[in-house]
Order: C-alpha cells, then sequence, then structure tokens
C-alpha cells in the first residue's frame, strides 16, 4: 500500500466514524424531543415524577429497540 493509499484508507475510516458519531447525536436528539414531548405534560420540577420516570424510559427504550430493527433492515438490503 502505497502513501496515498493509506492515506485514502484513513480519511475513509475517519468519514465513516464522523457519520456514525453525527448519526448517533442525531438520534439521541430526536428521541429527547420524542420522549419530552410525550411523557412531560407538565412544567418539570427539581425531579420527574414516577410516572414520567416510566414513561421515559419506556419511550427511550421502544425508540431505541426500533432504531435497531430499521438499521438491521437498512443493512440486509445493502
Amino acid at each position: 500500500m502505497d502513501v496515498n493509499s493509506a492515506s485514502s484508507a484513513e480519511l475513509q475510516r475517519f468519514i465513516e466514524q464522523e457519520k456514525e458519531k453525527a448519526m448517533v447525536s442525531e438520534m439521541v436528539g430526536k428521541l429527547t424531543d420524542v420522549c419530552w414531548d410525550k411523557c412531560i405534560t407538565s412544567t418539570p420540577g427539581t425531579k420527574f415524577s414516577s410516572g414520567e420516570q416510566t414513561c421515559l424510559t419506556n419511550c427511550a427504550q421502544r425508540y431505541i429497540d426500533m432504531s435497531a430493527i430499521i438499521m438491521k433492515r437498512f443493512q440486509s438490503m445493502h
């Protein structure tokens, strides 16, 4: 492998890592928006109520599960 090939491969790895970071960041942002809007129905205090905590936990878990299913299906298409 010459220097240009090595640099190109390294650049490709870096770009893929940055894409993955951006995807995770976007997913966290969407998860926060969706679950917050669904579970926090009043002005939050210093702590979440037990109902809010349960709702947020369940919402986040469902979002993560669905994201994993979508990713697997997307990967199987390639």
